[in-house]
């Protein structure tokens, strides 16, 4: 991506716009039958029955949060946010908003894929708890930002500020994450590396991080669009201001664009570049409620997408949405920079927003009223886990991933 083009084409591929426009050209010649996957749009509304009875297990009331890192802090139905909370209780809105924002950020980025081996083991109460994959990890994670394990200064443990977080070292996260030959954890190099860039962008970047810290993000977003802005506004801060901690990806006239991936059926040059902004979009939503919680007004979730993961697409894998022209596929490693990967995520996305559809209309929601965020809480993320966990003994998803801790 060496030709030049304009600060448009970037902004384009840094929106949700361009995430939608270009997985609907992958979709398209999916139905034309010139990808690896088929699709059987006709098995999405039993699809959407299996998801009405998830959300219905597991928010009767429907009052569903976002899809977001808050709800995995509860995990074990025990509220680790009160004890966080009441830390903070002194600390006036603002500040209380960047100690949040600290310890979500740096849990997301934590959070991908751990293998189906590794669990982290809590003692509270008394009683030991075993805790595995993405709740396992964001109660590790969560131990660690309490400790102090992310800031450089030991008077002012919770947050995560650009020393902090620079100074970090593999060893910190094995043990942190009680990795051993017993407990293996995938991709520890690509997470203590991905953190180690956070604070490097911290440090870098004081634009938009005006108190060398994670969490001021939001004094960036309150000196730029006031205390009221819509959620897009979080997502292209979030993607300029990290967007130099992603390895090996795509660059623009020196700007990184993240979780863009050539794909190559397509035509030309910068038209071959398909968006995600998986982990950068469920940062998004979960750093919606700190800002609320400091009295921010932040509207607009409906214009993001849905989340390109492994939960979600497997949800349409397993239950025949879509189905892989060679079934030998399955028994392969892919990686995330795979055509056929590339695929399974695109589709995933284009399906994300026809099952929106068909469960707003089902609650009789609006788009507003019930954004995907929602939908992903309440139904499709624990639907793919359902799902996965009757087929596979060990719930893991059904296409193989090579990944190395920094996309899934």
């Amino acid at each position: 991506m060496s030709n030049t083009h304009s600060a448009a084409d970037i902004d384009y591929l840094l929106s949700p716009q361009a995430i939608r426009d270009r997985t609907a050209e992958v979709f398209a010649l999916a139905e034309a039958g010139k990808t690896h996957f088929s699709v059987h749009l006709d098995q999405l509304p039993a699809t959407c029955d299996f998801v009405m009875e998830v959300i219905q297990d597991n928010y009767p009331d429907l009052e569903i949060p976002f899809h977001s890192r808050w709800g995995h802090f509860k995990v074990g139905g025990i509220d680790r946010l009160e004890a966080f909370k009441a830390r903070l209780s002194d600390l006036d809105p603002l500040e209380q908003a960047r100690a949040k924002l600290d310890l979500v950020v740096t849990s997301v980025l934590l959070d991908a894929g751990a293998g189906a081996q590794w669990k982290y083991s809590e003692t509270h109460g008394g009683e030991t708890h075993n805790f595995n994959r993405s709740e396992g990890l964001a109660v590790a994670s969560y131990h660690m930002f309490l400790a102090g394990a992310f800031s450089s200064n030991p008077d002012n443990p919770l947050q995560a500020d650009a020393k902090g977080l620079q100074n970090l070292s593999e060893a910190d996260i094995e043990t942190g994450f009680q990795v051993s030959e017993s407990n293996p954890l995938v991709g520890v190099a690509g997470r203590t590396r991905l953190l180690q860039a956070l604070g490097e962008a911290v440090a870098q970047n004081p634009q938009y991080f005006p108190k060398g810290r994670v969490g001021s993000l939001v004094d960036y977003l309150i000196a730029t669009h006031g205390r009221s802005f819509e959620v897009k506004d979080i997502l292209r801060a979030v993607l300029d201001a990290l967007g130099s901690i992603w390895p090996g990806r795509v660059q623009i006239d020196g700007v990184n664009l993240g979780d863009v991936w050539p794909y190559h059926p397509a035509d030309s040059d910068i038209d071959t570049l398909v968006p995600f902004h998986k982990l950068s979009q469920w940062l998004t939503y979960s750093m919606v409620e700190p800002m609320w919680d400091a009295g921010l007004e932040v509207t607009g979730a409906e214009k993001l997408t849905g989340l390109a993961e492994y939960r979600n697409g497997g949800l349409f894998l397993d239950m025949g949405v879509i189905a892989l022209r060679d079934p030998e596929l399955m028994k392969q490693k892919h990686l995330p920079s795979s055509e056929l990967i590339i695929e399974w995520r695109a589709l995933t996305l284009q399906l994300l927003d026809r099952m929106g559809a068909l469960v707003q209309e089902r609650l009789g929601k609006s788009p507003a009223e019930f954004p995907l965020a929602k939908v992903l809480e309440g139904g499709t993320w624990w639907a793919g886990r359902r799902i996965a966990q009757k087929l596979r003994e060990d719930g893991s998803t059904p296409l193989q991933l090579d990944s190395d801790g920094t996309v899934f």
